[in-house]
């Protein structure tokens, strides 16, 4: 039923939702408002204190507690009508015009009308007036609701842009006070409005000739204002209260006043004319209605020399009904001003009235002379008030705080005096003029600042050009965002300027949603101004703006406005005011000072001078940035060789300085600043670590070219969280700024955009880019990923540009966390430094003396904790004791406690978390619902002590959002531990969900929600740095450990609810629970995950694994009491395992930007189980010679045990489809294994003991070959393969008997190679190759393939084997890979590739028919690997060189890399590093085994000769390819990407090696 049918306490919450609809109320609340169930008793019972709660603005509170009470007034008029219904209409039946009584007549005239006023006219007005102000008391302001007061219009003012604001107050009637200042009354009016125009007319005439001739009797100036409640008794409905009527024609109004020439006596006529003034129409404004409506006023004057020795009586018209004409009362009458009234004068007091004629006329005439006198009025104080508005009267300006600028047309007089907004960190800005771009302020803004230009719906949802994170790809923090909110007049397309209506309907929306944008998501209340700079009159979208922004901040506290024309001004604040009252714009504004005064005084508050900013170049000088040029490389944070030298030191007081240098040690990260003062002698110097030493060593040594010449250097430092490593970085690049080009690389910014950027920065200035200096870059806590793709795209820029140079033009100083950084800094001690919290002796003695120094500074050591904890280098002891000693009189159930735990949680758990300043206030019920009594505001003076001591606050560099987090992540454990008591995590972790506040603000609720995640799911990985490699996130595996799995199934179901159902929370939940035995449920928390994401590869291997540990667990547990049935349930759930396998393998397939192996995998690994368990059913029980020769049978042929026939119909044809399965599977993963890099501990005989999973990682090349002797194992048998001699299936038993024997795959073959036992290996070679036919010819391709790779392998390992073929006849078996039509494998084109490469001694004259096979070898397996690498980085899956060309003839000249391998000493990570490095080829017996052979570069690509023809070759990096045309050597290798070039020399030139493998 529709909600305006029924009574108010009979709605419930679904009908208040329509009525909130209907109000204008927004969605987000009314959503809100629903879900608390608020229904019709409710809302009539709601409060201000109720809707702060659920979050509502103040704003849409004042409107939603209007609405209401209009509807609670509403109610009761309707429940009145109905009691009265029957009687009223039996009223209205027998005397339709039934009078008011005596009462009413009075009250209708404002208590000013005699008794020859009471006539029939009067009578018809009142009685369709009652049933008119009835219906308006529906809409009347409550009289419990304060309204806001409102000033007349000035006495006189025919200022157009003054307007009245609808409901809101004027003072009350007034009497005559000193005869200027006019006296006031007031008439409702908006009956008589309705009226014709005789009845029109002659109504206010009547009202205007009785005020007038009062007012010219008492001689004081007077206005009447109709539209405006007068003195009823109507409680609806406020005294004073602005309600406006609606004017048909004003020419009514003003004829109305001919009856002057009526009223009074000839000889006055023309006098009175003069002393009223023809009314004057004032606007009556609405945000609830767009209905015009004025309130007319008349304003009377009465000049000395006009009205001296002169009386006014008056007769007045009034409007007979029943003749429906107009005629005058009888008698004139005197009137005059008593009180708040216009009264006649009574008979008996006609007398004394006139003999005070003259004394009136005296004062009149003084009062003139004495209002006439120039009053010299005192000038405001301006300066002080905009040093107030901007920055708190302060001496200089906070320059962290942003400016949003709304301004509209500049004149071009005026462009030069606007040089302030040049200096100021304006954000976005809002322009209204058209011409901005080609004459206006924009045109100057943009000479001085990068800036991107966008119209209004760029920054609406509704926008098809609108982007997800906006902030992340506008640039919206680093470069001003210009809105063009009015079109653009040169701009090309359809965005054309248009008239304020239009531009209401069409545009005013995207006003709305660009500011609630800024406001809601963006940028947090009092981190930004809003400036209204009004340089022309102002158009209504510019008062709409303010309306907004009014709205969106609750209040003006944020806003400013600068005019410097008062009229400007005025016309802006007149619309303004029905937003915010003229008195509180006024205070908010600076009004009158000349623009270029503006300018100056800003300029003079600014922190830091006007002066350039310098680079180093090449010739030793220096040469300017300009801030321009600056912005353009937005992703580089730019360190010049002046940094900070512009600060006005002065204006830093000596308390702001100590502050700056407590803030670093406290914990912040270390700033430019620091360093500064410092160096200038104004704090104490910063201790300068040995890691610091280490790191300008190893910067000196890449700078001078020493070692290996790279033209994209790394510099690696790996810190303990805490210790100092990011302070070393930015010390080494503060050292260096005067003479290398330094910055800090912003990861926000794709690698793309930061390389442009780079090679810009490199670039700038340099008159020979050939000579420019190198650019240091820091990029800290960075992912691997983004590096080597930024390292990659620095290095093709640099190769693009054919220069040589001797020193490196990049040198990446990669700065990150790491809690093991001396492990990492032994991989790679060549270019690495790690920094610990371990002190040595030296730095004890810098860390002691700096400790007392600060000390003395009456710093206590509580306040510098971070800086305390390393001097004692974070000793667990000391720590714990540290913290307990701050904790001691903690309140544990204050909301500051709660949230400490909070943060420490992520802290602890979470690396480089934080909380944002926003999440915090909101959490503590701070500045979000409440207004500030200050704009400076201190977050930490709503902290307890304790809080103050251990939270750190930061400013987030990507979205420059302030945040908090713990000082330190051991910190962060001790506070978990000391204050959770025998409270657990998981308990903790539930309640950190349940805060709603937390969840739902939305200022970085992207990091928030990406934190909370983390905590629940991101694993450990050695990988990036952590401790060990672990299954699921620390917390998770922590809550498991110290408590119990339910608890951790617990919290983790929560986290999956609260964060909208994450498909990923569902697969970690599947994962937990077949950890832990509990299948069932896994199996339906892994369907859940494929509901949501039904074709995610890695998502169904899970599926797959909750069924494949469950066949496993089953299994383990089977007894020998299990049934037939419970045996064919186990292999279903096998069989449904390796179903689950096979779609992830076709999801991977699909998926462009991955490559997930793990289905291949677990098919492989439950096929094998699933033979494991067949080997021990009682049907196919073991031979006595130990074979499985009736499983074999039954698996292989059509042969079906009678036992089993019938009760496992429905699985034979799936189980004899297993060996093709894993057939299938094992050359799948072999194929890969060939491709890429993937063992990483190949050669640690400690791997043999990790388990299955881990082997999969570490070593799957050892997997596979495991795997694919147990697959034989369970396909071969003796018996079978005699009666099989000769039959159809003796190839297919030949072919298990290679696997057996550790053959059957490329892999499989090649890794014979890695046997340190050559002996062994070659002998299993020649076991294999003596199970091929002795016509290799009729072979199957993947035979084929095979048979010959097993050749090649048996020559490197035993060159003298009676097995072996010449290369002749291998070359001639492989004819089929490039005369057949067919497809084949990557491993045939391989296999062209070693056999058809020019051989001295078999090919010795040029033949380029092999140049043909050659160049389709290669081409094909260019192609192949393009479709295998799909899109995925090739840093993801670096490509693996099997062979390398040698000295030698035959297969004597391919030597496989192991052969390398054995050659170079030390241990494993040493020889990585000799690979990396290059140092590899330095070594003689390499040297000596291996051909380098000649080739040449063109435009830096690399090319060599086969038989006749050249082919590309491929060099590991494009970075070892010299710049120019050279002539170059190199050795050559064989990868199934094709040809690939190692150690490239230019030719007679060996000392120039750009090696890079």
């Amino acid at each position: 039923m529709d909600y305006k049918t029924l009574p108010v306490n009979e709605w419930d919450e679904n009908h208040v939702q329509c009525w909130l609809d209907s109000t204008g109320i927004k969605k987000e609340y009314v959503k809100k408002l629903h879900a608390e169930e608020v229904t019709g008793p409710v809302l009539m019972e709601l409060d201000e204190s109720f809707l702060k709660g659920i979050g509502m603005k103040a704003g849409q509170i004042h409107m939603l507690i209007r609405k209401r009470n209009e509807l609670r007034q509403l109610s009761a008029q309707q429940a009145k009508n109905s009691s009265s219904k029957t009687s009223d209409r039996t009223d209205a039946q027998t005397d339709p015009e039934r009078p008011r009584n005596a009462s009413a007549q009075k009250t209708s005239s404002g208590g000013s009308c005699g008794p020859e006023d009471k006539t029939d006219g009067d009578n018809a007005g009142s009685a369709s007036g009652k049933k008119q102000r009835r219906s308006n008391k529906s809409q009347a302001k409550s009289t419990d609701e304060a309204l806001e007061l409102s000033n007349c219009r000035p006495f006189r003012s025919q200022n157009a842009d003054f307007k009245y604001v609808k409901d809101r107050v004027l003072p009350p009637e007034s009497g005559v006070s000193d005869l200027i200042t006019p006296c006031h009354e007031y008439k409702y009016f908006a009956i008589a409005a309705e009226l014709n125009k005789s009845q029109l007319q002659s109504k206010f005439a009547s009202e205007v000739i009785r005020f007038a001739s009062a007012c010219m009797n008492i001689r004081t100036n007077g206005t009447i204002h109709f539209g405006v409640m007068d003195s009823i008794g109507d409680k609806a409905w406020k005294h004073g209260q602005i309600i406006g009527i609606k004017v048909k024609e004003r020419e009514l109004y003003v004829d109305a006043l001919d009856y002057i020439e009526k009223c009074f006596s000839e000889n006055l006529q023309e006098i009175a004319r003069k002393c009223i003034h023809p009314p004057v129409f004032v606007e009556v404004i609405s945000r609830d209605s767009q209905e015009q409506r004025f309130v007319v006023e008349v304003d009377i004057e009465p000049t000395h020399s006009l009205v001296k020795n002169e009386l006014f009586e008056v007769c007045l018209p009034k409007y007979k009904e029943e003749s429906q004409k107009v005629i005058l009362t009888k008698d004139r009458v005197l009137y005059q001003r008593l009180g708040a009234k216009s009264e006649p004068v009574k008979d008996n007091e006609k007398t004394t009235f006139i003999k005070g004629l003259q004394d009136r006329d005296a004062h009149r005439e003084k009062a003139e002379l004495s209002s006439a006198e120039v009053h010299a009025e005192i000038p405001q104080n301006l300066g002080r008030k905009l040093s107030v508005l901007l920055n708190d009267g302060k001496s200089y300006m906070d320059d962290s705080l942003r400016y949003i600028l709304v301004t509209n047309r500049c004149e071009k007089h005026n462009l030069n005096n606007v040089n302030f907004l040049m200096h100021l960190n304006i954000f976005c800005a809002f322009d209204f003029d058209e011409d901005s771009n080609v004459s206006g302020l924009y045109s100057k803004f943009k000479e001085h600042h990068a800036t991107r230009s966008y119209f209004l719906q760029d920054f609406s949802n509704e926008s098809k050009t609108a982007i997800p994170t906006p902030q992340k790809h506008l640039c919206l923090f680093d470069q001003t965002s210009w809105v063009f909110c009015n079109g653009r007049s040169d701009f090309h397309g359809d965005e054309k300027p248009c008239d304020d209506n239009t531009w209401t309907r069409t545009k005013r929306k995207y006003l709305k949603k660009a500011i609630s944008y800024i406001c809601d998501e963006i940028l947090p209340k009092g981190s930004f101004i809003v400036l209204f700079l009004l340089l022309s009159p102002a158009q209504k979208p510019l008062v709409d703006t303010f309306e907004e922004f009014y709205t969106e901040m609750n209040g003006t506290e944020y806003i400013v406005c600068i005019a410097e024309s008062r009229e400007n001004y005025e016309k802006w604040a007149n619309l303004a005011q029905k937003s915010c009252s003229i008195e509180t714009l006024e205070q908010y504004s600076i009004v009158g000072m000349k623009l270029s005064h503006v300018d100056a005084t800003i300029q003079a508050m600014l922190p830091s001078t006007a002066q350039p900013r310098h680079l180093p170049v090449s010739t030793r000088g220096l040469c300017t940035l300009p801030l321009l040029e600056e912005e353009k490389m937005y992703s580089l944070e730019i360190l010049c060789a002046d940094q900070c030298d512009d600060i006005k030191i002065d204006l830093l007081t000596e308390k702001e300085i100590q502050e700056i240098e407590q803030n670093f040690y406290r914990g912040r990260k270390i700033i430019w600043e620091n360093f500064w003062l410092a160096d200038t002698r104004r704090c104490g110097e910063i201790i300068e670590r040995e890691a610091c030493k280490d790191a300008s060593k190893l910067l000196g040594d890449i700078l001078r070219g020493s070692g290996y010449n790279y033209s994209v250097a790394k510099l690696k430092i790996f810190h303990h969280p805490g210790s100092g490593g990011s302070t070393i970085a930015r010390q080494v690049l503060w050292k260096r700024r005067k003479d290398l080009r330094c910055a800090v690389i912003k990861t926000s910014y794709s690698p793309a955009t930061v390389c442009e950027h780079a090679l810009a920065f490199r670039d700038y200035e340099e008159k020979e880019i050939s000579h420019c200096l190198p650019v240091l870059l820091l990029i800290e806590d960075y992912d691997e990923d983004y590096l080597e793709e930024l390292r990659n795209e620095l290095m093709d820029a640099v190769g693009a540009r054919k220069i040589n140079s001797p020193r490196p033009y990049f040198i990446l100083m990669c700065c990150r966390r790491s809690n093991d950084p001396e492990r990492l800094c032994k991989v790679s001690p060549l270019d690495t430094v790690s920094v610990t919290h371990k002190l040595t002796d030296s730095e004890k003695s810098l860390f002691k003396a700096k400790l007392e120094k600060l000390k003395q500074k009456d710093v206590r050591p509580e306040f510098i904790l971070t800086f305390v904890l390393m001097c004692e280098e974070f000793n667990e002891t000391y720590v714990r004791d540290f913290v307990g000693h701050i904790l001691q009189d903690i309140d544990r159930s204050s909301r500051d406690t709660f949230l400490m735990r909070y943060v420490a949680l992520l802290s602890f758990y979470v690396p480089n978390s934080y909380v944002s300043l926003s999440h915090c206030e909101a959490f503590l019920g701070l500045g979000v619902y409440t207004e500030r009594k200050s704009r400076v505001y201190d977050f930490k003076s709503n902290l307890s002590e304790q809080a103050r001591m251990i939270f750190i606050e930061l400013r987030e560099s990507t979205t420059y959002i302030s945040s908090v987090r713990i000082i330190h992540c051991l910190v962060a454990k001790e506070i978990l531990h000391q204050l959770s008591g025998s409270e657990p995590q998981s308990q903790l972790a539930m309640a950190l969900l349940q805060e709603k506040t937390l969840f739902e603000n939305r200022f970085g609720r992207e990091e928030f929600i990406k934190f909370i995640r983390d905590l629940f799911i991101r694993r450990d990985k050695r990988s990036r740095g952590d401790n060990t490699d672990t299954l699921f996130s620390p917390f998770i595996e922590h809550v498991c450990e110290a408590e119990d799995c339910e608890k951790a199934i617990a919290v983790l179901k929560a986290a999956y609810e609260l964060l909208g159902k994450d498909p990923f929370f569902a697969q970690q939940l599947a994962r937990l629970h077949y950890s832990n035995e509990k299948f069932k449920d896994a199996e339906y928390w892994a369907g859940v995950a494929k509901h949501h994401l039904p074709n995610d590869s890695y998502i169904l291997d899970t599926e797959g694994q909750v069924y494949r540990k469950w066949f496993n667990f089953t299994v383990d547990k089977m007894t020998q009491e299990d049934t037939p049935e419970s045996i064919i349930e186990k292999i279903e759930m096998a069989l449904k395992a390796m179903k689950c396998f096979k779609a992830a393998q076709r999801a991977a397939k699909a998926e462009r930007d991955s490559m997930n192996n793990a289905g291949y995998f677990g098919e492989i690994e439950v096929g094998c189980r699933l033979l494991r368990f067949l080997s021990t059913i009682p049907v196919f029980c073991r031979s006595s010679e130990g074979e499985y020769s009736e499983l074999v049978k039954y698996l292989i042929t059509d042969y079906i045990p009678k036992d089993i026939e019938k009760p496992w119909g429905r699985l034979h044809a799936r189980l004899k489809g297993l060996r093709q399965n894993l057939y299938e599977a094992l050359e799948w993963i072999s194929e890969d294994l060939s491709y890429f890099q993937t063992d990483k501990h190949q050669e640690k005989e400690e791997e043999d003991e990790k388990v299955e999973k881990e082997e999969q990682i570490y070593n799957p090349r050892k997997w596979l070959k495991r795997q694919s002797e147990v697959y034989a194992k369970f396909f071969t048998s003796v018996s079978l393969t005699e009666v099989s001699n000769g039959g159809p299936d003796s190839q297919l038993i030949r072919r298990m008997n290679i696997y057996k024997n550790g053959g059957g795959s490329v892999t499989n073959i090649l890794s014979f190679l890695t046997d340190k036992k050559e002996n062994r290996s070659a002998d299993k070679l020649e076991k294999i190759l003596s199970f091929y036919t002795e016509n290799p010819l009729r072979l199957e391709d993947s035979d084929l393939i095979n048979y010959i790779l097993c050749h090649i392998t048996l020559a490197c390992l035993a060159p003298g084997s009676a097995k072996l073929v010449p290369m002749l006849t291998l070359r001639d078996l492989s004819a089929r890979f490039f005369k057949g039509k067919r497809p084949f494998p990557a491993s045939a084109y391989f296999l062209l590739t070693l056999l058809y490469w020019p051989d001295e001694a078999l090919d010795k004259e040029p033949q380029p028919d092999k140049d043909e096979i050659l160049n389709t070898a290669l081409q094909t397996l260019g192609r192949l690997y393009d479709i295998k690498m799909k899109d995925v980085p090739t840093r993801k899956k670096r490509i693996y060189t099997h062979f390398f060309l040698g000295k030698g003839y035959g297969l004597g000249k391919i030597v496989h890399k192991t052969k390398i391998d054995k050659l170079i000493s030390g241990s494993l990570d040493e020889r990585r590093m000799k690979w990396l490095h290059g140092t590899v080829w330095n070594i003689g017996k390499i040297r000596e085994i291996l051909k380098r052979v000649s080739g040449w570069t063109r435009d830096r690509k690399l090319f060599i000769r086969g038989h006749v023809k050249e082919f590309p070759i491929l060099p590991l990096h494009l970075d070892s390819v010299p710049p120019g045309n050279e002539n170059v050597t190199f050795y050559l290798g064989f990868s199934f990407r094709g040809l690939v070039a190692f150690n490239i020399e230019v030719e007679n030139e060996p000392l120039f090696n750009r090696t890079n493998t």
